[in-house]
């Protein structure tokens, strides 16, 4: 087969995590298809050497119409492609060949930009519809993200399919006590603290977990492990988000709370090897891949009971009802508190790791590929005989 994937995003946070382990493990298990990545030099440079059955076909970085809906699909037809894969929604308007989609959640369906009109919000659920019903095949990174495409757009439930995403790759190494202490002093951080890592949008529920951080520091005050605990937040810079500095204002935390900007993987992962808690109190979530980074790295997590929390993480954390500022605080403290608890969490944690596999992932996406090519195949083949 010959295979096209689109990996403009490889460098985004979220999706772009997917398109690098994905792609790199397609490398690893697949030497007999021929697979085409179109991206800009920037990608390329950033998913490292690949198998020599992967070629690199360069498209222009600016995110232009004509990139997408024009230039993309008459180079797919000039090389005479099988199968396109977009790993999100943004895919071409035709495309002439078959069209395999993945769909990590419908966030931008459920929880609109704020300021956003309701025109957009429409034309955007206009847009993802075109892209799920034209596909011929969808792919969910979660049950529950196959559960929200089969309600909203209605699709046949044997049209998608779920192949789970796993820890990312570059988590591997680890590090030393040395080089682990060097990081907190660079950060100034000597206190215990709670962790929360990733995007800051609405439905991460931010604001409720400052609040909830407020209700345990007024608990454990006077406690002699726990009196100066602190929350770190890293993700984009506090300036971004106003609302957030009027809830640290407000509960009282200006001194307890600090935001840290996106930090590289390396430094990332001593945040999650020194936190005493990560937490992941959101509304919404289409996999969670960063309470499983956590997990991996022996931090007891405590996240929502809502989404796809529950399937990724079953009773490795401790899940909470991500509305109640209460049930937030309480699940933080029983992990301070309570050490065998604590301990439990952890190695669960590590074992739930184990679950989700990349190298997995990849051939159950190889198998895809195979089936919807093959489909075609079967399709043409009942046509010519019927016109025979």
């Amino acid at each position: 087969m010959r295979i096209a994937i689109d990996i403009r995003k490889v460098h985004e946070f979220g999706v772009g995590t997917h398109i690098w382990n994905l792609v790199r493990n397609l490398s690893a298990v697949d030497s007999d298809n021929h697979y085409f990545l179109l991206g800009s030099r920037r990608n390329f440079v950033e998913l490292g050497p690949l198998g020599p059955n992967f070629e690199s076909v360069s498209f222009p970085e600016e995110d232009l119409w004509w990139n997408l809906h024009l230039k993309i699909p008459l180079w797919l037809r000039s090389r005479k492609i099988d199968l396109l894969h977009v790993p999100h929604y943004q895919a071409p308007m035709f495309v002439p060949c078959r069209l395999v989609v993945t769909i990590h959640d419908c966030v931008h369906l459920l929880f609109p930009q704020e300021g956003s009109s309701k025109f957009s919000n429409y034309r955007t659920y206009l847009y993802t519809r075109r892209v799920v019903r034209s596909a011929n095949h969808v792919i969910a990174v979660s049950d529950s993200t196959r559960k929200d495409l089969v309600s909203i757009f209605g699709l046949d439930a044997g049209k998608v399919s779920v192949v789970h995403n796993a820890l990312d790759e570059r988590f591997a190494a680890s590090h030393d006590e040395e080089e682990q202490k060097h990081v907190l002093e660079r950060y100034q951080l000597k206190d215990p603290f709670i962790l929360y890592s990733g995007q800051i949008k609405p439905h991460k529920n931010i604001h409720r977990l400052i609040e909830a951080f407020a209700v345990l520091k007024n608990e454990l005050g006077e406690h002699k492990a726990y009196k100066n605990l602190k929350l770190i937040i890293i993700g984009d810079e506090l300036s971004r988000h106003q609302y957030l500095r009027l809830t640290v204002v407000r509960s009282g935390v200006q001194q307890d709370v600090r935001f840290f900007g996106f930090v590289p993987y390396h430094i990332l992962q001593v945040f999650y090897q020194s936190a005493a808690i990560f937490a992941s109190p959101s509304l919404y979530e289409g996999f969670g891949l960063s309470p499983l980074e956590a997990m991996a790295n022996r931090t007891p997590v405590v996240a929502s009971n809502t989404s796809s929390l529950p399937e990724v993480l079953e009773d490795a954390a401790i899940l909470v009802n991500p509305e109640n500022v209460f049930e937030i605080a309480r699940g933080m403290r029983q992990l301070l508190m309570d050490q065998v608890l604590r301990q439990e969490i952890i190695e669960k944690g590590v074992l739930q790791v184990r679950k989700f596999s990349w190298k997995t992932s990849a051939e159950k996406i190889v198998r895809t590929y195979k089936a919807v090519v093959d489909s075609k195949k079967r399709s043409v083949v009942m046509t010519d005989m019927a016109n025979n």
